[in-house]
């Protein structure tokens, strides 16, 4: 890693360096006459006035982060004397950190620091399996100031919480390569570097293995044949010889890795699967060429070469499924362009940085060109691809005053966009984190298989020393192959990827259909869950609620007027109720707004307060109250008064979701109890339950209510799923076993719900429900022949009946049916 790490100095011609500058292009000190530090950046050989500037600029370029100093307001400070880990201080840099690290937004249980937190997203090279996950969390957990580390063992990245004030970043950088991974940070870049160079490692490895295995079985072969009808001693040495030359390039280059991850494990303290695997390969090695040296025994080359081939290509065909799944896939905020189109004051186009787009600014986009912010359009019309938002590969046709999100892809025809969010603000950015999120919850299953695996291989060790020595008691001869054959046969690779490699391709398959997964749990807790409660507004209904009604009930008021005031006190506001007026802001002002969550707005406009919700509500600042019956008419009612008493009611009407009864009928078919908790207290909500389907409902539920409500239910025995996209759904939601937030919900309802429903298909619930439980039946299909196969291989294998290259076929082989077995949930498809 430091090799690729440290700027290639000796290629740079002292006299190409750029001559204008007599600056460290670095720190901005002046550079010594005669100085022969330089980095290369943007094409140009960039003087440095020190190695320690020349080792920080390196490692920036080297990291694909030299954007630093494009953008970079200052320069830098010089770094100090330099250390062991001095080539990772450029990312103690907080403008370098801008695109890999952010802050940490939820909470810990029992960690309470005066600084925030920072989630740190890192790429880790040399993972093989999933106990190097296990290690890689052991020994940054152990650090100061490291309060939570995941690293998923199918895209190679890690997610750090930190506390900035304890350690440093590129103390972490240095702890990893300490322990032989090579950190990176996770950027599109890296990312897609990473698996290139995974991809030509294995394919190097695999041939060469492939190679010697087919020349060394060749020599095999004779030598076997020429035993039963009496070779010649010097053809039978010769042919072990070769067999030799041909069998050390197998085992010291394509083996190597399983050695490096095996003596890192060691050196820990910790026992990994390729202890084992590198033990067989050794000590078989080992012996063959002690016996073909001293001409003595017997040589098990062809089971060596044959033992690692079968074990490369069965991890090469994993990285493939993985690669292919996408499940090494960087981050969604990387699939943004550098750079887009944008329309000055006079229409005037000029292509800029994504990071210096800014709200109210408009960009032109071409067919085929990504969008790169949040925003709205218009000028044009056009077909967008949003499939890596919603799942949905059918173009969504786009006219002025419809909605197009970063990440989307233009179709068909140029779109003008106004910029209503960019950066951090926009959606594809909220589900980055949200996705980040999830892989910080290591779920338990996962956990428990690893425990499970890292026990597993203490146990084999210990039964192949006693393999050992019950042979050499009976027959020395095959006392070391049956050993080997035990190390070789009981690896448990099968074990450790049945879990995960089905969470992973089931967490895939739900975004796609269109359940984003925020928290590791999830896919867990589904296949138990009794009862689902939807919130109605905004969720079993479009949330795009129009006004239908406006009945003055006081002289002199007009229907504008009352309805002008109420769309003054609901400019602010968040709930979706507040779209309903959207056509009419501006046409009147209001000043100190506030909301009373459950309960309704109030304002003042003109000079006088007024109160829009809920009756007790708006009679709070009458002095004789409002006591007044809803009109009966079907929708929602909400009373406009002031301190004189009521002004108008306004009926608001809402449609139910063309999704809602099918889910709530599939729901049943399952077995899920469905229930309607709503604010709402007017007739819409029996109405609305009954186009659904649901018979259990409640209206007028205020959050407390809402979560007395889960409570009892939880009380009961009964695990619950809350369904929700508004404020006052958040004490709910965080309490509820599994909580889904809709994907147009406020902003505090996503960051406390466990998974998000991308697009407004409801019946994306039922076959959530339906892929988990396929989800926990390939887990325990995988978990079950994992275990049934070493059960049935080891006593096998203890009586002598596998040798060493059928052993490792069947290990091999045992791999890939787990991971073939759990990608099958990648294509799952609901039932008709």
């Amino acid at each position: 890693m430091s090799d690729s790490l440290a700027p290639d100095s000796s290629s740079v011609d002292p006299s190409n360096v750029a001559a204008e500058r007599s600056d460290c292009f670095h720190c901005g000190l002046p550079v010594a006459e005669g100085s022969q530090y330089s980095v290369t950046i943007d094409r140009v050989a960039r003087p440095m006035c020190c190695p320690g500037c020349e080792a920080v600029a390196g490692a920036i370029v080297a990291g694909g982060l030299d954007n630093f100093y494009r953008f970079r307001e200052n320069s830098s400070e010089r770094p100090e004397a330099s250390s062991q880990d001095q080539r990772w201080q450029a990312y103690d840099l907080p403008q370098v950190q801008t695109e890999f690290v952010r802050d940490f937004l939820g909470s810990l249980p029992g960690v309470d620091t005066a600084a925030p937190l920072k989630v740190a997203s890192l790429l880790v090279g040399g993972i093989t399996c999933a106990a190097c996950v296990w290690l890689i969390e052991k020994q940054l957990m152990a650090m100061p100031g490291v309060h939570r580390v995941s690293v998923n063992a199918s895209t190679h990245r890690a997610q750090i919480v930190f506390d900035p004030a304890q350690i440093k970043l590129s103390e972490l950088f240095g702890a990893l390569t300490r322990i032989g991974y090579r950190p990176s940070p996770a950027t599109a870049a890296n990312n897609e570097q990473l698996i290139q160079q995974e991809r030509r490692s294995a394919m190097r490895r695999l041939g060469v293995a492939g190679l010697g295995t087919m020349q060394v079985m060749m020599f095999a072969i004779a030598l076997y044949f020429g035993g039963n009808k009496g070779i010649d001693v010097q053809f039978e040495q010769f042919f072990r010889w070769v067999s030799l030359v041909v069998a050390t390039p197998v085992v010291c280059y394509a083996a190597q890795p399983f050695f490096a991850a095996a003596w890192r494990a060691l050196r820990s303290g910790h026992l990994i699967m390729d202890v084992p695997v590198s033990l067989a390969i050794g000590l078989a090695y080992g012996a063959s060429v002690y016996a073909t040296v001293f001409e003595t025994g017997e040589v098990y080359f062809e089971s060596v070469s044959m033992f690692t081939f079968f074990l490369l290509l069965g991890r090469f065909v994993e990285m493939r499924a993985r690669h292919r799944a996408g499940l090494a896939s960087g981050g969604l905020a990387q699939l943004l362009p550098l750079a887009a189109l944008r329309r000055g004051e006079r229409g005037a186009l000029e292509s800029v940085p994504v990071a210096a787009l800014a709200v109210g600014e408009h960009i032109l986009l071409r067919p085929g060109d990504t969008v790169p912010v949040d925003g709205v359009v218009t000028e044009g019309a056009s077909g967008v691809d949003e499939s890596i938002l919603t799942g949905e590969s059918e173009l969504q046709q786009k006219v002025c005053g419809s909605p197009v999100f970063a990440g989307s892809v233009n179709g068909d025809s140029s779109l003008t966009v106004r910029i209503s969010a960019a950066g951090s603000g926009t959606r594809l950015s909220a589900i980055e984190k949200l996705v980040e999120q999830a892989q910080l919850d290591k779920p338990e299953q996962a956990a428990l298989a690893d425990r499970i695996a890292g026990r597993f291989i203490a146990a084999v060790l210990c039964i192949a020393v006693a393999a050992f020595v019950f042979w050499w008691q009976q027959d020395p001869g095959r006392a070391f192959w049956v050993a080997l054959s035990v190390l070789v046969v009981t690896c448990p690779c099968a074990l450790s990827l049945a879990t995960p490699a089905a969470l992973a391709a089931a967490t895939l398959r739900l975004q796609q259909l269109g359940l984003l997964v925020a928290k590791g749990h999830v896919l867990e807790t589904l296949p138990t869950v009794d009862r689902v409660i939807f919130d109605k507004t905004g969720t079993l209904t479009e949330g795009a609620p129009q006004l239908r009604v406006v009945t003055p009930l006081r002289e002199g008021v007009s229907q504008e007027s009352a309805r002008d005031i109420a769309a003054a006190l609901e400019v602010e506001n968040n709930h979706p109720l507040a779209r309903a007026f959207r056509p009419w802001f501006g046409n009147r002002s209001a000043s100190n707004l506030r909301a009373v969550t459950g309960q309704g707005v109030a304002g003042l406009c003109d000079g006088v307060e007024y109160r829009l919700g809920a009756p007790d509500f708006v009679g709070e600042i009458s002095a004789s109250g409002i006591a007044m019956p809803t009109p009966a008419e079907p929708g929602q009612w909400l009373l406009l008064g002031d301190g004189s008493g009521p002004v108008a009611w306004l009926g608001l009407g809402d449609e139910l979701r063309p999704s809602a009864a099918g889910a709530v009928r599939m729901l049943g078919k399952q077995g899920v109890a469905v229930e309607l908790l709503s604010g709402d207290q007017s007739a819409e909500v029996p109405r609305l339950a009954g186009l659904a389907g649901i018979r259990d409902y409640q209206a007028g539920a205020s959050p407390e209510q809402k979560l007395q409500q889960l409570r009892r239910l939880q009380s009961d025995g009964e695990r619950v799923l809350m369904i929700g996209d508004g404020i006052n759904d958040v004490p709910v939601l965080s309490g509820a076993d599994v909580s889904v937030a809709m994907m147009s919900a406020a902003d505090l309802a996503q960051s406390r719900a466990d998974a998000i429903l991308l697009k407004g298909d409801l019946c994306a619930l039922p076959r959530a429900f339906a892929l988990a439980a396929s989800c926990r039946k390939v887990i325990r299909q995988n978990l079950g022949w994992a275990i049934l196969y070493n059960l049935l291989a080891l006593p096998l294998a203890f009586l002598g009946l596998v040798p060493p290259w059928a052993a490792a076929i069947g290990m091999s082989l045992s791999s890939l049916l787990v991971v073939v077995n759990a990608l099958r949930l990648s294509r799952w498809q609901p039932a008709a």
